[in-house]
């Protein structure tokens, strides 16, 4: 059958998909994307008769990836929608207090079932779509007349990553998939159509073997002098993202959901005796063969002059150290950036959503305001390295009082005072605190502006956390909720309405903490923090093991492994991998944990010296009086209570299986009642 879409739909198609591109290639809208459309129809025929055509229909597979902010309702894909929600709102890092999502409403109530969409939707991410016409390209690629053999099976490589992007992008919350290993045309009866569930282990098998078929016909990296090889193509998929992404399926799939002896829910579901969400059985090789997986693509790194690298600091300070982790994440040359997805409506206007126009705090909309938690603020340590403790720290004066400041380190001089950030420069650039200031210069790497006030009765907080009853408030869709605003890819107007907001999907820093994590369920624990290490060191932090000496990094791996969590935490913030660690460490223990926010209070001295509180903004009188930058603070901490998440209420009793069930998401009972072989995953 050589119908590919009508030529409607197939406008649609297009024009929907391109504000969704990872490449530059210009996309042609409607009937401009064909030469003619004979019969109303565009056929294979016509699309991969032409070079051109063929590669605007690769490129349309990259707009079907999966991006990871939140922009638009109508793409498509359930996840693009910021009345969805993020993964990273179910974790102990970030809460959601815009109520008109699903995060707020089917996750925190736990009330979602088989019936709703989850936030990775099975049958409404494209992902299937991407497979049929991946298998496509794949079967008529050799119909296309001008290509070369070696740029016909780069185009076929391409296709695979893709598909397998995809295949994996449902992995970690559904476990076994149906495997699709070619077109069908349509027609065919549901009894010549059984794709039923594989096992787990099929289904990863499939995804490395497709990647594995890739690699050899892939360039290493988009830097070089030709059209074909400059970065232009940037976005491109690479033997670098190819390889990368064949450690992460490798090291998810080693991990305690599915590596284990015993399932995780209650071990006489169906899904769970067919082996259809975990191996069935713990083998210490697959943590071996996730290693040797991340050591091919460092060893290629290197023998390819190390492309993929750190973006390092041009200066000790805490500014530069900041820039260079966001410059690090942000640019779209980055060598940091193994593979990235984008769309190209960032800024949003004529009712397009987008993650600025929703997430900057100066909108006034803060809808996809991901407000940072306390414990994970309290995760970033002092920025020499020693870990961060608030009872401890709050006992020894470094909080409060003259010896230091949670945020900033206050130093008296003449004529006023010195300040400096205390904490990991990290922090900085995955939350909003208080007295930072607004603006980060993108060439010099100096903070400016006025700083942020989420003290309560401050310009930025108002009310909106404690009323002026002292109640908790914490108001829907406000600044800092939490006490905290979010900052992670809010880059500031004029970048968003000059460059495209990249997702990263595939990071060279996630690749040291994934070998890192490998290395220590391996056994070598020293050199597994080594590679911790040089991530510490890039913002200038000492190093792992002399910053925790009680916790015997070297010998205990328990403790190691929790730092190594912890870590990407903080270095790999709001971009899905602390949902994935949580979810493939069985960690129900932070699902479950009850989070915080806290109120800060400004204090001033009154007229016999006595420090009080003063519940009111510095910007504006208090600034034009001449008043200095309010540098003395008091801090309370409160349970988040808008809204309190259900999950809650198994604080002691997290191994339950109410919330064990949600390890892995359901999929639809629409798509299960088709009969095609679906089994439904456990607790569903």
């Amino acid at each position: 059958m050589n119908k590919i879409l009508s030529r409607a739909a197939l406008a649609a198609f297009v024009a929907s998909l391109a504000a969704a591109s990872s490449c530059t290639d210009e996309i042609k809208f409607g009937n401009a994307f064909i030469e003619k459309a004979p019969g109303g129809t565009v056929n294979v025929d016509t699309v991969f008769n032409s070079p051109t055509y063929t590669n605007q229909f690769l490129t349309s597979l990259y707009a079907r990836q999966y991006y990871g902010l939140p922009f638009n309702s109508n793409t498509g894909r359930n996840s693009d929608s910021p009345y969805t929600g993020k993964f990273d709102a179910l974790t102990d890092c970030y809460h959601m207090h815009w109520g008109s999502n699903t995060v707020y409403n089917s996750y925190y109530s736990n009330s979602l079932t088989a019936n709703e969409l989850p936030l990775m939707a099975y049958n409404r991410e494209m992902v299937w779509e991407v497979v049929r016409q991946s298998w496509q390209l794949i079967e008529n690629i050799d119909r296309v007349p001008g290509l070369s053999e070696e740029k016909k099976k780069n185009m076929v490589a391409q296709a695979k990553c893709i598909m397998a992007s995809r295949y994996f992008d449902l992995l970690p919350h559904y476990g076994g998939l149906p495997i699709v290993t070619h077109t069908y045309s349509g027609t065919e009866s549901t009894e010549e159509v059984q794709l039923p569930r594989a096992t787990f282990e099929e289904t990863v098998e499939f995804i490395v073997k497709i990647i594995d078929e890739a690699i050899p016909d892939l360039l290493w990296a988009y830097n070089g002098n030709t059209s074909d090889t400059d970065d232009t193509n940037l976005g491109r998929w690479t033997q670098a993202g190819a390889m990368a992404l064949k450690a992460k399926v490798l090291m998810i799939a080693a991990s305690p959901l599915f590596n284990a002896n015993e399932p995780y829910y209650n071990g006489s579901t169906e899904a769970e005796n067919q082996h259809l969400v975990w191996y069935g059985n713990y083998d210490a090789g697959r943590w071996t063969r996730a290693l040797n997986a991340c050591k091919d693509f460092m060893t290629k790194n290197e023998a390819n002059g190390g492309i993929y690298h750190l973006n390092m600091a041009t200066a000790k300070t805490p500014d530069a150290y900041r820039q260079a982790y966001r410059m690090g994440y942000v640019l779209d040359a980055s060598p940091e950036v193994l593979h990235y997805t984008r769309v190209l409506e960032t800024y949003g206007s004529q009712g397009t959503y987008s993650w600025w126009s929703w997430a900057y705090f100066g909108s006034g909309i803060n809808r996809n305001n991901y407000t940072p938690t306390q414990e994970y603020v309290d995760m970033f340590p002092w920025s020499d390295g020693s870990p961060f403790d608030w009872e401890k720290d709050m006992a020894a004066g470094r909080i409060q009082g003259a010896n230091g400041r949670l945020f900033y380190q206050f130093k008296a001089i003449r004529g006023g005072f010195t300040k400096t950030a205390s904490r990991d420069p990290r922090l900085y650039e995955n939350a909003f605190v208080n007295g930072q200031q607004i603006m980060l210069d993108w060439s010099l790497g100096t903070s400016s502006g006025n700083v942020f006030e989420a003290w309560v009765g401050g310009y930025h907080a108002a009310f909106n956390v404690i009323n002026s009853a002292g109640e908790v408030n914490e108001a829907l869709a406000t600044a800092c909720p939490t006490g905290y605003g979010n900052i992670k890819y809010v880059m500031g107007e004029e970048w968003h309405r000059k460059y495209d907001a990249h997702w990263n999907y595939l990071t060279y820093p996630e690749m040291l903490l994934m070998y890192a994590e490998c290395l220590c369920q391996t056994g070598n624990l020293t050199e597994a923090i080594a590679q911790v290490d040089k991530l510490r060191a890039r913002v200038g932090m000492s190093g792992l093991k002399s910053c925790n000496p009680s916790l015997n990094l070297d010998t205990n791996k328990d403790n190691l492994l929790e730092e190594i969590l912890r870590e990407r935490a903080c270095e790999l913030g709001l971009t899905n991998n602390r949902f994935f660690d949580m979810v493939r460490y069985k960690r129900t223990d932070w699902m479950t944990k009850r989070l915080h926010g806290v109120a800060i209070y400004r204090l001033i001295q009154n007229s016999k010296g006595q420090w009080v509180r003063k519940n009111a903004p510095w910007l504006g009188d208090d600034k034009d009086a001449g008043l200095a930058e309010p540098n003395r603070f008091e801090y309370e901490l409160f349970e988040l209570q808008n809204r309190s998440r259900v999950m809650w209420d198994y604080e002691k009793d997290p191994n339950n299986l109410e919330v064990r069930k949600w390890l892995l998401s359901p999929f639809p009972q629409t798509e299960i009642n088709k009969g095609y072989g679906l089994v439904q995953n456990p607790g569903w």
